[in-house]
Formats: structure tokens, C-alpha cells, sequence
């Protein structure tokens, strides 16, 4: 009878799957239906602007189609200019226009509003469709810089973590976090940062990124009864693995990849469950030498990651610099088009 109840119960679930499934695939098809016509639409109008035709033919044809079709939305004045604008800046580009149809008008209207280099709109379209992202998650990870932050991170994922999580770990932990909701004067200890953003955790945790959630502070572990304690120990949902958190307010030092490798390593023989994924480890510290970090890094066989943190809004003009060329910017967007198992 029991064995019975189990079949029945399996069953049901595979249908409601089935369910799910087809529900997504005919949001997708209406999506790419929408965004289709928003194209043509778009490349209708930008050709009678070449044509000369003047910019009142758009709120009047915004007013001719709400009339027409009361039930549909869209046809306002600004989204039919979102359209001429998708069609005037996507058509010429060819790594931008077959992605066109890949993430909601929504989110493409996001994209078109607050990125205006192309590699950075390719970036945000690609990550949403992998990750998921929300229009707000979206909004989020633009104004947070997410693109630049990710461009420049310096971790060993790339030789330490299995394919599967790897590219998620990549836009998980970021080159430089800003802090700008911390009341904290200029000198400050490393007692008083980890208190701060303590006090401010849902900030801190929206910074960090999308998922992360919170262990603990002070994280106690003991080996042959000596006790060691991690600044701050979270969990990132996505990536199913502990994140262990060292704070330091200087410069980065070798050593503290020693001291993270520890660790990562208790972390894993005792505090793990079995099916989550390794420890991740973020040393967090105000600066950085490049070089240095690459070297410490090199001989790390646990995956971590180095960052910064400042604590005004303004990203420093001098982190701007770093931005790599555009070749190499190519490259690891190109990461993102190849699924993990045709790696």
C-alpha cells in the first residue's frame, strides 16, 4: 500500500512538472512574440525618421493604438521610444541582436536606460537569462556596478571549482564592495567594521550580492581545543556552500591567504553538510596590490577571492582605470554563452 502511495505521489509530481514546464514555455514564446513585435514597431518607426518625418508622429500613433487595442499595455509615448531605440542600437550590433529575445521587455528597457557601453548591456542581458535575475535584482546588480566589479575580481575559481558552479561563483563574489551605509569615520578598526555592517546586515547582504544569507559573526571553531573565530560566516543559496568572511582595514598581506586556507579547510571537515559544495572564502581589506594578490593566489588550492571596500558611493576614479581592454572584456563575456557541459 505504501509502495503504491510513493507511485502515486511520484506521479503527481512529474505532472505538475510537466505543468510548470509548459506554463514557462508558452511565457516564453509570448515573450519572444512581444518582444518581436516591439521590434518591428521599433524599425518601423526609425525608418520613417530617416525618412524625415518629424518626432509627433510618435505620440500620435502612441494615442492611435491605445484607442485601437484598449486591453493592450505598451504603447505609451516612452516605450514606443524604447523601441526605436532597442532597433537603432541592437540592429548593427552582432552580439547584441540575437539576444534580444532571450530576457523580458522589462528588463531590456533596465538595460537600455542605465548601460549605454554594448559589452556592458551583453553582459546584464546574459547574466539575467543564466541567473534569473528579477527586474529588481537586475536594477541592483547595474546600479552596484556589478559589470565592472566582476570584470576585474581576483579569485582562483577558475583552476579550483568544479564547472558547474564556477560561473556563478564569478558574479557571487565581486573586486571591490561599497560601503556607503556605514556610519564610520575615516579610521576605524576592524572590530568597529564587522559591528557595522553587523548592525546594517540586510545592506550588507544586498551589496554582497544576490542570495547570500547570514550564519554568524565570530564564527567559533576548535581544533585539538584551540579556538579560532571567522569574522562573518554566510551561506550563498545558489552556489550551496558557506562563505567565510575575513575582514581587514589596510592592505592585503600574503599571509592572510594562510590564515583563509585554515579556515576553508576546518570548514569543510566540520561544519559542511554533505551535499553542499565546498567553502568559499572572501578577504575583504580597504586596499590591494594587484600583483601581490595574483602571486598569493597562485598556490591556493581552496577557492578565494580578494576584495576592497570603500565607504563612500562614488566608485574612485583610480579603480575605474583598472577596467581591462576591450578584447579582454570579450573573453569573459564569451564565458557566459558556453553552457558548463560543453566545457
Amino acid at each position: 500500500m505504501e509502495q503504491i502511495e510513493n507511485s502515486q505521489l511520484q506521479f503527481i509530481a512529474e505532472i505538475k512538472n510537466k505543468v510548470r514546464q509548459a506554463q514557462y514555455e508558452a511565457l516564453k514564446a509570448v515573450n519572444v512574440q512581444l518582444i518581436n513585435l516591439y521590434w518591428d514597431l521599433g524599425k518601423a518607426i526609425a525608418e520613417k525618421q530617416e525618412l524625415g518625418w518629424g518626432n509627433a508622429i510618435v505620440p500620435t500613433l502612441s494615442n492611435e493604438l491605445r484607442n485601437e487595442f484598449p486591453t493592450m499595455n505598451g504603447f505609451s509615448t516612452s516605450n514606443l521610444w524604447y523601441m526605436v531605440q532597442c532597433y537603432t542600437e541592437y540592429q548593427s550590433d552582432e552580439k547584441l541582436q540575437p539576444l534580444v529575445g532571450e530576457i523580458s521587455w522589462s528588463k531590456h528597457i533596465v538595460i537600455l536606460s542605465k548601460c549605454k557601453d554594448s559589452q556592458q548591456r551583453q553582459f546584464y542581458i546574459l547574466a539575467t537569462k543564466k541567473f534569473g535575475w528579477t527586474k529588481e535584482v537586475l536594477i541592483h546588480q547595474v546600479e552596484n556596478k556589478t559589470f565592472e566589479k566582476y570584470l576585474l575580481n581576483q579569485t582562483n575559481f577558475d583552476s579550483v571549482l568544479p564547472e558547474k558552479i564556477k560561473k556563478q561563483a564569478y558574479l557571487a563574489i565581486k573586486d571591490h564592495y561599497t560601503f556607503d551605509f556605514l556610519e564610520l569615520s575615516t579610521e576605524h578598526s576592524e572590530h568597529e567594521l564587522e559591528q557595522a555592517l553587523i548592525k546594517n546586515i540586510r545592506q550588507f547582504l544586498l551589496e554582497l550580492g544576490h542570495d547570500f544569507t547570514f550564519v554568524g559573526n565570530q564564527y567559533k571553531l576548535y581544533v585539538e581545543g584551540n579556538e579560532y573565530k571567522i569574522d562573518l560566516l554566510l551561506f550563498h543559496r545558489s552556489l550551496q556552500c558557506l562563505v567565510a568572511i575575513d575582514l581587514k582595514i589596510g592592505e592585503f598581506s600574503p599571509e592572510y591567504k594562510g590564515k583563509m586556507e585554515f579556515y576553508l579547510t576546518v570548514l569543510n571537515d566540520k561544519v559542511k553538510l554533505p551535499h553542499e559544495n565546498p567553502a568559499i572564502g572572501i578577504i575583504i581589506c580597504k586596499t590591494k596590490k594587484r600583483t601581490v594578490v595574483e602571486y598569493s593566489l597562485k598556490t591556493a588550492t581552496l577557492p578565494i577571492g580578494v576584495a576592497t571596500y570603500h565607504t563612500a558611493s562614488i566608485l574612485p576614479d583610480a579603480y575605474k582605470l583598472l577596467l581591462p581592454t576591450a578584447e579582454t572584456i570579450s573573453q569573459k563575456i564569451l564565458s557566459f554563452l558556453t553552457p558548463e557541459n560543453d566545457q
